[in-house]
């Protein structure tokens, strides 16, 4: 084997096994929709078995129904293949040593499998008599527009109806002229597009930031001993900044490689060796990346293993440049952890805004829980029309009379990949027809 391609493998591999070794242990995850949910894990709110159902149903789909058919084709791999992937193997691992070494051991051959054998795993799942893993991507769908909602809720609760109303009605206008004018077109005919739910959701969150700094101190809160909500979660990922460099070199070292690309337009880009102009649209991406990433790792202490993508734009910058790559990688890595913490600080010096931080992890939990309630009832209806309904509902009503009722943030993944699973069987015994027939 060459020695080029060994390096290749060896890079996906610590990439895949350090990166599945921060979702078990709570550090980082991928799936901007399962990092507020980690919180509930690690502080007993929810089950393993729970948070690893919710896991697979929102990153398998993806994983299945985009990341690999976006790469198939391609000598470079979407990172959503592997990283999505790393965040169910971490979550599926039990705690301690033994879910330490199975993770980083599985994660890491999962890498070396996937840039050996990428169309495999596709076939492998197309084998299935129902083959209803794209169908889970849908389940996550509905989270991606549903996170710019959470800071009008936030606003609502801490402020009242209508501030949170104002907040609402700017959210929606930057969502609509986004979608309808965000597309920046370049002399050389390539285009770039803005994220419609990152700016929506970077305009909530300047509403949710200037309504909570309005709140006039009433002196008690200049109390030093008060432990301030927002730097309890940033210190926990800041302690943990070595790893998360080591991530962000390890993503940037794999993108200089050409192993990865951190989304579909960079990646075609890359294929066609056109490199400045993928870096730019990385870098745009990276930009509407940042209120997410940031509002939600100040939020539950919990980080991407890509941070911000900017890491992406280094190994860009640096194709063919591993061993540089790496090392910028790793310090812009540090950087944004530092930056997060100087947010962080700042922040709490308003009594308003520490007092936010509460109301914040409420609405993104009740918009958590009906996005996923949604995505999942979609995706049931996509498996078996005419049936998807019902048994959603079904599973919703149930789960509120049960003794020990699992948290309805679970209920729709688990509804959705128990159906896939009931259909299954149901066909092998002639009781069940696929939409579309093998």
């Amino acid at each position: 084997m060459e020695t080029s391609k060994i390096l290749e493998l060896v890079v996906i591999a610590l990439l895949g096994g350090l990166c599945a070794i921060l979702s078990n242990k709570g550090i980082a995850v991928f799936n901007d929709g399962l990092r507020p949910i980690l919180p509930e894990f690690l502080e007993g709110k929810i089950g393993k078995k729970e948070l690893a159902a919710t896991s697979f149903a929102l990153s398998f789909g993806l994983v299945i129904g985009f990341g690999i058919p976006v790469s198939i084709g391609a000598s470079i791999i979407l990172v959503h293949s592997i990283l999505l992937m790393t965040d169910i193997i971490g979550s599926w691992a039990p705690e301690g040593k033994l879910g330490l070494v199975l993770s980083g051991g599985v994660g890491a051959i999962y890498g070396i499998g996937l840039v050996l054998g990428l169309q495999k795993v596709v076939d492998l799942f197309a084998m299935l008599p129902v083959n209803f893993m794209p169908s889970l991507s849908v389940v996550g769908a509905p989270i991606i527009v549903a996170f710019s909602i959470f800071p009008a809720i936030a606003i609502a609760s801490q402020h009242g109806m209508k501030k949170g109303a104002v907040a609402l009605g700017a959210t929606l206008l930057t969502l609509v002229f986004v979608k309808r004018f965000g597309t920046i077109t370049l002399d050389n005919g390539t285009a770039i597009k803005l994220s419609a739910e990152g700016m929506s959701l970077l305009v909530g969150m300047i509403f949710m930031i200037i309504f909570a700094m309005m709140v006039k101190s009433d002196g008690t809160e200049s109390n030093q001993a008060l432990v301030s909500v927002f730097l309890e979660r940033v210190n926990r990922i800041k302690k943990n900044w070595l790893w998360l460099a080591l991530t962000g070199g390890l993503v940037a070292a794999a993108t200089s490689l050409l192993i990865i690309a951190g989304d579909p337009i960079s990646l075609n880009l890359l294929k066609d060796a056109k490199f400045n102009e993928a870096a730019l649209a990385a870098f745009a991406r990276g930009i509407g990346f940042i209120p997410l990433v940031f509002s939600t790792a100040i939020v539950t202490g919990v980080y991407s293993p890509a941070g911000t993508t900017f890491a992406f734009v280094a190994g860009i910058a640096l194709h063919g440049n591993p061993a540089v790559a790496f090392v910028l990688g790793a310090l812009l890595m540090f950087v944004e952890v530092q930056l997060l913490s100087l947010v962080a600080k700042a922040l709490d010096k308003f009594p308003g805004i520490r007092d936010m931080g509460e109301h914040i992890r409420t609405a993104m939990n009740k918009v958590l829980e009906i996005a996923l309630l949604v995505g999942g009832a979609m995706a049931c209806e996509q498996i078996a029309p005419g049936i998807g309904y019902f048994w959603v509902i079904g599973l919703l009503l149930l789960n509120r009379k049960a003794k020990k009722p699992v948290v309805e943030l679970a209920v729709g993944p688990m509804a959705t990949i128990s159906l896939g699973i009931i259909v299954n069987i149901l066909y092998l015994i002639g009781l069940f027809i696929p939409v579309v027939a093998k």
